[in-house]
């Protein structure tokens, strides 16, 4: 039981990198816009299947994972240019509204052209196979993903707290009229934190794809556990998402094998009981 658990930890660490990844672009749009952006999860759909057809190409899996964070980071940046931009001096609503339509538009166009029927993938030779930890195997591609999330939140988090634009997105994050006042170009720097955060999300799906697949409502399940992390970490907060994604991955795992029926209710437990005790999340402020 012992091992078996230790194993399930494991593999919670790897999803839940996964979902802080998500969650970290997710919560990088939340705190620029202060708008959840309901196209998150069609963003992470939408870069699981231009990894599929990235591979499909024929093209390296580096490519294509470079391509499933490309290619939703160029949507984004089109969706809050000639969109969400033009209705910021608007009511709170219509933005929630648009964000509401882009994902059904993105959802339907995957649709469209791969089609209902879920696709698959296979990891790279060099990713198959196990590491023997003598009490359990850990699958190569599993330990992969984790580390390549954490490596691209590291590089995004040391972007963030070490660069010129990262003070300048902290800025628009912490005191948007502030930011404006001291000339900086806050419309390009939304634009710009919009297009990271929807590249996240699009790296996060090529990654799951030969773990998971691709399926059209792939989306919409990642985005609800999107928003469970970026509530129980605190609205806004980075540090918070990198924290509760692991949280809910390990809950997820672990749980799993006590009550594999009520392993994803648990966690929108945890996220009702994180409500109840501190509204403003783990890490947020009041």
């Amino acid at each position: 039981m012992i091992s078996l658990l230790a194993a399930q930890v494991l593999n919670g660490l790897a999803i839940g990198m996964i979902y802080a990844l998500t969650a970290f672009g997710l919560s990088i749009i939340k705190g620029l816009l202060n708008v959840p952006n309901f196209a998150h999860g069609a963003f992470y759909a939408l870069g699981a299947y231009v990894c599929y057809a990235a591979l499909q190409l024929g093209l390296p899996f580096a490519v294509a994972l470079l391509a499933a964070f490309l290619v939703p980071a160029l949507v984004g940046a089109a969706v809050e240019k000639l969109g969400v931009a033009r209705l910021m001096r608007g009511p709170y609503l219509y933005q929630l509204l648009f964000l509401f339509g882009v994902a059904l538009v993105l959802e339907q166009l995957i649709i469209i052209i791969w089609g209902t029927s879920g696709l698959s993938a296979t990891a790279p030779e060099w990713l198959q196979g196990a590491f023997d930890l003598g009490f359990t195997y850990l699958p190569k591609y599993l330990v992969f993903n984790g580390c390549m999330a954490a490596v691209t939140i590291a590089v995004v988090w040391l972007m963030i707290e070490r660069t010129r634009l990262g003070s300048q997105i902290r800025a628009g994050i912490d005191k948007r009229e502030m930011a404006q006042c001291l000339g900086i170009n806050v419309a390009g720097l939304v634009t710009t934190g919009f297009a990271l955060g929807a590249g996240l999300a699009g790296l996060s799906g090529g990654l799951v794809l030969p773990l998971l697949g691709a399926n059209s409502t792939m989306g919409a399940e990642m985005l609800s556990i999107a928003f469970v992390v970026l509530v129980i970490g605190g609205l806004g907060s980075l540090y918070g998402a990198l924290a509760a994604g692991i949280l809910v991955g390990l809950i997820q795992s672990v749980s799993s094998v006590f009550a594999p029926a009520a392993s994803t209710v648990l966690i929108y437990v945890a996220m009702v009981a994180t409500l109840m005790i501190r509204p403003q999340g783990l890490f947020g402020e009041r």
